[in-house]
């Protein structure tokens, strides 16, 4: 895929990873569709693309994100899921509303924005979202969370195959610990201790090439060292 001039929707375009994928793609050249939830921080974005505040945890915003990335005609080459919640602590002790948040944000925004982005995409093209490491091995304390990832994983395998008919790579990228800032932002619970993590630009540095090389379709989290 080249980038310079690809039409590429990154949806969590204002959280740690996202906003260093906005930054990369838009230096390459790319014409960028950047959503996210929150308008006042989308609009804070350094960098050029089409601004679409929606909830993607709900059908309707997946549909309008993508309306907006074909909105000139164009297919889509490239949709990047950047969007992501954390919970912390024993699985016996999160409340429905984090378990239901978890799924929601995790699971079914991804979901959502796949379903209405497959027809509207380029043969060729590329989705990419991330399950992270947690999805390769789950740990206590974050089982919950690491459940949603492993779903992230298991539907980006099967849809992967699915896509295939449409000439399209789905790609489940698996970074390790990353220095975004989430882990202060649970939606339940404390973190544990982490070592230090990757940097947001280095991980995106090796998503951005993924999309670029169409032998790509997976990115475990070995791949990231």
């Amino acid at each position: 895929m080249e980038l310079q001039n690809a039409n590429i929707l990154v949806a969590g375009a204002t959280g740690g990873i996202g906003s260093a994928i906005t930054r990369q793609l838009s230096a390459a050249g790319a014409n960028l569709t950047l959503v996210a939830r929150n308008a006042d921080r989308l609009d804070q974005l350094p960098v050029e693309g089409r601004r679409c505040a929606v909830d993607l945890r709900m059908p309707d915003g997946a549909d309008a994100a993508v309306r907006a990335a074909a909105s000139d005609g164009r297919t889509i080459d490239a949709v990047v899921n950047a969007v992501g919640v954390v919970a912390f602590g024993d699985a016996a002790s999160l409340s429905s509303d984090a378990l239901e948040e978890l799924f929601l944000t995790n699971v079914f925004a991804g979901v959502f924005l796949a379903q209405a982005a497959l027809p509207q995409m380029t043969p060729g093209g590329a989705m990419l979202s991330m399950s992270g490491i947690i999805s390769e091995r789950n740990l206590p304390g974050m089982a919950a969370y690491g459940a949603s990832k492993a779903a992230v994983r298991a539907f980006s395998d099967g849809f992967g195959r699915e896509a295939r008919r449409a000439k399209v790579r789905v790609i489940d990228a698996r970074p390790p610990h990353t220095e975004t800032g989430l882990v202060d932002r649970a939606i339940a619970g404390n973190a544990p201790a982490f070592p230090q993590g990757l940097t947001p630009d280095a991980v995106a540095a090796t998503i951005i090439a993924a999309l670029a090389d169409d032998s790509v379709k997976d990115l475990p989290s070995s791949t990231f060292a």
